[in-house]
């Protein structure tokens, strides 16, 4: 009976919801109003993203799909329109058409409230969101090289996860001698290049190229507007670091949400997502990440680490 009741709850809830969502479908051309204030997280795949996104998710004053949206970004502008080059937009691709179909549906799914977002192609596109949403506030997450190049690494073996966007790439990608055939995350100008070079090549070539895009584009946003966090500094001090970026992003940091963010930072969502510093130092693709984290030194220490 326990069960039955469950199903039975389950099932109110999700065609509960499906109603609200067809409800505001049919007001909208009534509330008509612009995504106000969102707060973007941007950052390298496998950088700490995730784990921001989900602490953002917490506060009452914020609301997310909790869920990655490059499915219904991605619609607006194909890649295949594009000749696969690259998922950075700038400013100029921005329109009022898209202002208008992603506050849409975010209204559809969240109400009229505040919006967190995140997904992995972001970072590449944030000229095109800021035109878009000129009161927008970034949150940009940074982790050390060797971590973030050995996450993405790990990533690029769960294509499952990471590359289902890429089933219709029209190239015959050969990383690793084949090993890796499915390409993973993000496509960054100069990918192309890259499809049959070793997988560790492949993923500093992200990490260096995604961060690059972010600092530059970050130069143009307002400072009041522009959040910055590393990943490292959110394990060791996670209290005092979300107070300060809860207080950048104008929400307040109550007793409730400190609680809310403390369990979700003690519960791991996976193995493969396990908060921990210098992994890369004791996992399998050390001497691999050894070798390139040259080509990302200069990228690294604009960031505020100092590998060589």
């Amino acid at each position: 009976m326990k069960l039955l009741l469950a199903k039975i709850t389950k099932n109110l809830m999700f065609y509960s919801r499906r109603g609200l969502q067809w409800l505001r479908g049919i007001v909208w051309p009534l509330v008509g109003r612009r995504l106000q204030r969102p707060v973007f997280v941007v950052g390298c795949s496998r950088a700490g993203t995730t784990l921001l996104y989900k602490l953002l998710s917490q506060a009452p004053e914020l609301r997310s799909l909790n869920r990655e949206t490059h499915d219904v970004w991605i619609d607006l502008h194909p890649l295949a329109e594009r000749e696969w080059s690259s998922h950075a937009l700038g400013s100029d691709h921005a329109s009022d058409v898209d202002r208008d179909a992603m506050s849409r549906y975010f209204y559809r799914h969240l109400g009229n409230r505040r919006v967190v977002d995140k997904n992995n192609q972001n970072g590449l596109c944030i000229p095109y969101l800021h035109a878009l949403f000129p009161d927008a506030t970034f949150v940009y997450v940074k982790r050390s090289p060797g971590d973030n190049i050995n996450s993405l690494m790990h990533g690029w073996g769960k294509a499952q996860e990471f590359g289902t966007w890429a089933d219709t790439l029209p190239e015959n990608v050969q990383i690793s001698g084949g090993r890796y055939q499915r390409w993973c995350f993000f496509l960054a100008e100069g990918w192309r290049n890259l499809l049959s070079a070793e997988i560790e090549t492949v993923c500093a070539f992200q990490y260096r190229t995604m961060n690059e895009a972010i600092m530059l584009a970050g130069a143009a946003i307002p400072s009041s507007q522009w959040v910055e966090i590393k990943y490292e500094d959110l394990v060791a001090n996670a209290d005092a670091e979300l107070a300060a970026i809860f207080r950048a992003c104008g929400v307040h940091y109550s007793d409730a949400l400190q609680a809310a963010c403390k369990k979700t930072m003690a519960t791991p969502f996976n193995e493969f997502s396990e908060i921990r510093l210098d992994k890369w130092k004791s996992g399998a693709h050390t001497q691999q990440i050894e070798q390139v984290l040259g080509e990302v030194s200069a990228v690294a220490h604009q960031m505020g680490y100092f590998e060589q």
